[in-house]
């Protein structure tokens, strides 16, 4: 695959790894919302049938993106920790069962797991990796499959680690958490539309994605699936559009028991946004076309020489068995000072993310090799 720099509104001067913190936007989805916006100056031309149309077809390119036998079990939400409550609230959890999650996931993963642990009398474990980088990743894994037990109520993690791009075994931990009847919940933030997911591979329990970072799309709205073990459950918020037969306005006062079909109940109320949602359909139909594991080859082909160069340094990097490829963390040897770093890299209009004493990086198809040419240099 080659560099699809045209494709994105970037500045020239401007050297952008930064996708993790959040995407730039396609030239095509930024004139998708433009078009959009002005669509509500006419709402008279805005149709009942409007209000369903594009929320289906946003649910079904989702389904697509992340290998779901059935776009019923996906639902339109506006953050993760809106989805992640979805979830929280009807996963089983009762006094004295565990809720397992990463050492330093993001925030919206944790909140909602600590408010249920102290609801329910439940504890939570944390589950850190190794001080010594040497097998980290690997070592981590285990340490989350060794923590999994018949006490395991829920694991609560991400596929990709927000900060470092650590990769977690998610089939092997599925499989275990299966064997204990425990939940498995993922954010999946930090690798949809950038690393291959498949939902028939890994079974969860449920998928939570904000659409701003890997998706490509616009902030405020994002996407999440729900198994069939969720049909039943109940939604932290009821709105008339996931009810059963709401697309007939003329009847919406005959109030309805009945929700729309599986996962159809957890959509936030006013998911046909008439802005939103087809830029997002938009931005997941190109991500479908060039795929996820394209997107990892070319990101790994791209930034292979700079891990390699930075590792002769003295930096820290995951072995390039256990981290992603569209993300990494590069952890610095005592001899780099991190501020002259930073310095360098703002006089160069070199965008990064600092996490304590790493650096996270996370390029794209917009990004070349150039690129990381140009960020090495400021190492030497």
């Amino acid at each position: 695959m080659q560099h699809q720099k045209h494709l994105f509104d970037l500045p020239k001067n401007s050297t952008y790894l930064n996708c993790a913190y959040m995407s730039p936007q396609l030239k095509s989805v930024t004139e998708i919302g433009l078009k959009s916006v002005s669509r509500k100056a006419r709402p008279n031309e805005i149709l009942p049938e409007d209000f369903f149309a594009e929320r289906e077809i946003l649910k079904q390119r989702f389904a697509t993106l992340i290998s779901a036998p059935d776009h019923h079990n996906t639902a339109i939400i506006p953050s993760v920790s809106y989805g992640i409550a979805n979830a929280a609230r009807n996963t089983p959890i009762k006094k004295g069962d565990e809720i397992l999650l990463v050492d330093e996931q993001f925030p919206s993963n944790v909140y909602i797991w600590q408010e249920v642990a102290q609801q329910k009398g439940a504890s939570i474990k944390i589950i850190k990796p190794l001080t010594n980088f040497e097998q980290r990743g690997k070592q981590w894994n285990e340490n989350i499959l060794n923590a999994i037990s018949e006490k395991t109520a829920v694991v609560a993690m991400a596929h990709v680690h927000w900060a470092d791009g650590s990769l977690f075994d998610l089939k092997a931990i599925r499989q275990k958490t299966k064997n204990n009847n425990a939940f498995l919940i993922i954010d999946g933030t930090q690798s949809i539309g950038a690393f291959p997911f498949s939902i028939q591979d890994i079974q969860p329990d449920a998928l939570v994605c904000g659409g701003y970072k890997w998706m490509l799309g616009p902030y405020a709205i994002g996407m999440a699936y729900y198994s069939d073990v969720f049909n039943n459950g109940t939604p932290i918020e009821h709105n008339w559009m996931n009810r059963h037969n709401s697309e007939d306005f003329n009847n919406l006062t005959q109030y309805e028991d009945r929700y729309q079909p599986k996962a159809a109940r957890y959509s936030v109320g006013e998911s046909s946004n008439f802005v939103l949602t087809p830029m997002l359909i938009r931005s997941i139909e190109q991500l479908i076309e060039w795929t996820p594991v394209g997107i990892q080859e070319y990101c790994q082909k791209i930034t292979q020489n700079t891990v390699n160069q930075l590792r002769s340094l003295g930096c820290l990097i995951e072995d390039d068995a256990h981290r992603a490829h569209h993300l990494l963390g590069i952890y610095l040897p005592d001899q780099i000072n991190l501020e002259q770093l930073k310095t360098r890299l703002k006089e160069k209009n070199i965008t990064v993310s600092f996490r304590g004493n790493a650096i996270r990086v996370s390029p794209h198809l917009y990004n070349i090799e150039e690129d990381f040419d140009l960020f090495l240099e400021q190492f030497k």
